[in-house]
């Protein structure tokens, strides 16, 4: 079964992005599944590496990445990168800048399409 996983909302503030995420690495680690997360708006910050947080919190990035060692793809909003200043070279491992486009084959591409 292919899902894709939608976040719209930033990485901390709410629960949203956090919640789409443990979806997606438990989705991830199971066999014959395949998983794409694709991140709009203030969701992008989730896949700025090396985010420093308080001893306890959760690491957003550190997420992304399982997601993609697991054999998921991140995709990251290009227009939404560039309006938050955001720069490319600022992101986890294995997250790619993406465009619309993409996004729209990626809904074509799943069988169950989760927005967060």
């Amino acid at each position: 079964m292919k899902f894709l996983i939608i976040l719209n909302d930033p990485p901390y503030g709410t629960e949203r992005s956090y919640n789409g995420l443990r979806l997606a690495g438990s989705l991830a680690k199971r066999e014959g599944v395949e998983v794409k997360v694709f991140l709009f708006g203030d969701a992008v910050g989730c896949a700025l590496a090396d985010q420093k947080l308080p001893d306890g919190y959760y690491h957003l990035d550190r997420m992304l990445s399982a997601v993609i060692r697991h054999g998921g793809q991140i995709g990251c909003c290009g227009t939404c990168i560039d309006a938050r200043a955001f720069r490319e070279d600022a992101l986890v491992e294995g997250a790619k800048r993406s465009t619309l486009e993409e996004a729209t084959d990626w809904n074509l591409w799943a069988d169950k399409i989760i927005s967060f």
